[in-house]
């Protein structure tokens, strides 16, 4: 009988999708002992953005919090991933700096890497992959599926068929907007299959629209017998399918599942109290709605665009914008809604929007993406973007820029020649300030003591004052009932 791998994805996308990437070490090493008792194939755990947000937002230094979960996860491989050509923020990043990255890592005990481009510029990921392997990981490339004209099957087929040769240990098949419908699964997802040529297959796919569960069915059938899924809160809407259903459907279907889904309940609620306690969002399923494949935006873009509209008074054009995100990425060549091209698509909208005038003001980004510097371009470009783009003096200047390549021995130089790997990663890719007051907050906590919801809180308190038998309190979204036996 076939066994289905599970990779679990609670503390890297789903946290992603859902908390905007503010899961500390401390929300996450209490459970780790535990996720790594499961007997998951793989335990995705970080990625640079996460690292980015972790010193900015939290102060607490990510180094310090991969050797706390690796350290309370000894049976479990780690993952962690990049783009192929840069780590945090939109643009570009040295290729030494990215070795660096990848190594350090590998030194941390990251034993899988994950390597994706939506633009699918090969080269840079074979590059990539081979830097993984070489440090002693497994390397897994992605493939992000989306809805265009340009993205077909065969278009498709012909990327993993070239990912299949460079000996990797699985190939990533993703749906990160969570457009893939079940109609187009069942031709898209077997001819990955036939296209990988025996490369194993895993399943990243994101339950926007609640359909992604009925897609794991039709990909398990095919063939593809990884698949990425989260628990509890960290679940569903944005993130990934439920570890729990998606585990009882492989069963049902004859396949072997061998998970000590015991464990989940006690994970879970552990999150649940997080969430409730922070104001994080819990994940839940969402009905299946066709406006969704009109924009393609992934989980995460959907609250950072809310609040930019929010900054410039415009909330009410919610839809407005949602509309010219689709109509933007058409007339931007259809790249993929994923980072970094989903919000390059989502700013450059929001731009046309505000301005009051389509395509007056462009980031540098979106010059770099134009100009061809950040990978092929999928589809044909409209010649009115182009010509705005680059009837600049600042556009005129990408048209023959390059993007620098300094040697590590140079950065060093520029940095501190003393400087460990670690710090030195950190103060390349995100601002001194941010990393010095990181530092200044000293080390990072393993637990962290928070407080209990507002609910739990009241409830606490309402048992303690009074021996009724039945007690109700309701105040705005806050409805609380108790009964005692």
């Amino acid at each position: 009988m076939t066994e289905i791998k599970f990779i679990d994805q609670s503390i890297r996308d789903g946290q992603q999708s859902l908390w905007g990437m503010r899961m500390r070490a401390g929300h996450s090493v209490p459970v780790a002992s535990d996720i790594d008792r499961i007997g998951y194939h793989v335990v995705d755990l970080t990625g640079s953005s996460l690292f980015e947000v972790l010193v900015r937002y939290c102060q607490e230094n990510p180094w310090e919090m991969v050797d706390l979960v690796h350290a309370a996860m000894p049976n479990s491989r780690l993952r962690a991933g990049a783009r192929a050509n840069a780590i945090v923020g939109m643009g570009l990043t040295p290729r030494s700096i990215l070795e660096l990255w990848v190594r350090t890592l590998a030194k941390h005990g990251i034993g899988s890497f994950w390597i994706f481009d939506c633009l699918f510029n090969l080269e840079e990921m074979k590059w990539m992959s081979g830097i993984a392997q070489d440090a002693g990981m497994h390397a897994a490339p992605q493939v992000m599926f989306a809805e265009s004209p340009v993205h077909t099957d065969d278009y498709y087929a012909a990327i993993v068929a070239e990912m299949s040769t460079w000996g990797t240990e699985s190939i990533i098949l993703g749906d990160e907007a969570g457009v893939l419908t079940a109609e187009r699964a069942t031709t898209w997802v077997p001819r990955m299959v036939d296209a990988a040529g025996g490369v194993p297959l895993e399943a990243h796919f994101h339950n926007t629209t609640g359909i992604s569960t009925l897609n794991y069915i039709t990909a398990a059938n095919a063939g593809v017998h990884i698949l990425h899924t989260a628990m509890g809160p960290m679940a569903n809407g944005p993130s990934m399918p439920s570890v729990t259903v998606t585990a009882d459907n492989m069963r049902r279907l004859g396949f072997d599942v061998n998970l000590d889904e015991s464990l989940v309940p006690g994970i879970s609620e552990h999150f649940l109290r997080i969430a409730e306690a922070e104001g994080y969002t819990i994940g839940v399923p969402r009905e299946y709605n066709l406006a969704h494949s009109h924009a393609q935006l992934p989980g995460g873009m959907t609250g950072t665009l809310i609040n930019q509209l929010k900054q410039y008074g415009m909330e009410d054009r919610y839809e407005e914008l949602m509309e010219e995100i689709g109509v933007v990425r058409e007339e931007m060549g259809y790249p993929i809604m994923a980072t970094p091209y989903s919000q390059l698509v989502g700013i450059q909208a929001l731009l046309n929007l505000v301005n009051e005038e389509r395509y007056t003001v462009f980031p540098d980004e979106n010059l770099m993406y134009l100009a061809g510097h950040m990978g092929p371009i999928p589809g044909p470009v409209e010649q009115e973007v182009k010509d705005r783009a680059f009837g600049s003096k600042r556009g005129k200047e990408f048209l023959d820029w390059e993007p620098p390549q300094p040697s590590l021995a140079e950065i060093r130089h520029q940095f501190g020649e003393t400087m460990s790997d670690e710090e030195l990663l950190l103060r390349y890719l995100i601002p001194g300030p941010d990393v010095d007051a990181m530092y200044a907050a000293g080390p990072t906590k393993a637990e962290l003591l928070y407080p209990d919801s507002p609910a739990a809180t009241l409830a606490r308190d309402l048992m303690s004052s009074t021996a009724s038998k039945y007690v109700k309190y309701q105040r705005g979204d806050l409805d609380v009932t108790l009964r005692r036996d």
